[in-house]
């Protein structure tokens, strides 16, 4: 008999509301996440201490681990330091960098992963990915999906609302990253997984077209699940395909080649998916995604990043280099340096007009 359905990697638990923390303890002592309460918490240096004052009380079994930046060797000690001795799980709380480097400790040592964001700077909350720093810039490495994800919309509202806004670029990034990947399957004839696709886009458009503000627990519920829907299409498609395209090249590029400007993710892809919407023609689009961008305070341009158009050239020329094998619209028009800067000043033209 045919297989008629499809395996799916999934959270057994996604717990978006206001005062989920207040379950925390109720969580994870799941049997399918801990039988014995025997748990490893990775914190950060901010958030992620005061919530060890208020639920260290509540998980007399668990042990804590501070973790000091996002790099692979910081994600290498947190495994070493956890080694041999038989947790049940490991719980990352705090935000981006304290999820990408526990993702890729967990899967180290072999343990179930339990994600509890204190920030939506990214998609990596739920994703297959952890990227982290290493010697040569920035590296994206696989790991298994967490088996649970908490978000708390009232430890949201505590965070930096410059976090909270990245979240938004990177969403609404995916929809740029679908149409590259549409255009690699017509040009190249690479594959498109139409559930992950599926997946991706909604999240995207469920960000882009609500009304409302990060001031807003509609839409931060809209924003968490979006950034969920992100990270399990991953899983779905086996790799980043659904949520990056042009649109994480360039901001991989700011990335290498300005390590010590760049700015956030999520503004980075917020920027470039408005700009590669615009060179593949599709100005309504990208039209569209830069006035929601500015409704949320997101830069649309260069120089609202801190970089001059000049700059902004040398990162899309060098995007392609970041993602070999990858097919965007880069790849596709391969635009000379002054093709760039030609495109770049119509883009900038059009969203100031």
């Amino acid at each position: 008999m045919p297989v008629l359905t499809r395996l799916i990697p999934s959270p057994v638990v996604v717990d978006i509301r206001r005062g989920a923390l207040d379950d925390l303890a109720v969580v994870l002592a799941d049997q399918r996440i801990s039988a014995n309460g025997k748990l490893a918490i990775a914190i950060s240096g901010g958030s992620g201490l005061k919530l060890r004052e208020q639920f260290g009380p509540l998980l007399p079994g668990a042990e804590w681990y501070p973790v000091d930046g996002g790099t692979i060797d910081a994600a290498v000690k947190l495994a070493d330091a956890m080694r041999g001795k038989r947790y049940d799980a490991v719980v990352a709380l705090g935000g981006g960098k304290i999820i990408d480097v526990t993702k890729y400790a967990a899967a180290r040592v072999g343990l179930p992963m339990v994600a509890v964001a204190t920030n939506l700077s990214h998609d990596g909350i739920c994703s297959p990915i952890s990227t982290l720093d290493n010697d040569n810039g920035r590296g994206s490495y696989g790991v298994p999906t967490p088996i649970a994800i908490l978000i708390d919309l009232a430890v949201i509202r505590d965070a930096p609302a410059r976090f909270v806004r990245s979240g938004i670029g990177d969403a609404i990034s995916n929809l740029s990253a679908i149409a590259d990947w549409e255009l690699s399957h017509r040009e190249t004839g690479e594959p498109v997984d139409g559930l992950a696709a599926a997946m991706a886009r909604s999240a995207g458009e469920a960000v882009l077209r609500h009304p409302g503000t990060v001031g807003d627990d509609d839409f931060l519920v809209t924003l968490s699940e979006g950034l969920v829907m992100s990270g399990i299409a991953m899983s779905i498609s086996g790799d980043s395909r659904p949520s990056s395209g042009a649109c994480h090249e360039i901001s991989h590029a700011f990335d290498l080649l300005f390590p010590q400007r760049a700015a956030s993710h999520g503004e980075q892809c917020g920027l470039g998916a408005a700009f590669a919407m615009h060179l593949r023609g599709a100005k309504a689009e990208s039209g569209l995604m830069t006035e929601v961008l500015r409704r949320h305070a997101l830069p649309v341009t260069a120089e609202e990043i801190g970089f001059t158009a000049d700059e902004f050239v040398r990162a899309v020329e060098f995007a392609p280099q970041t993602r070999p094998g990858r097919y965007t619209i880069l790849e596709h028009l391969d635009l000379s340096t002054d093709q760039i800067r030609d495109a770049y000043a119509d883009y900038a033209k059009t969203i100031r007009s």
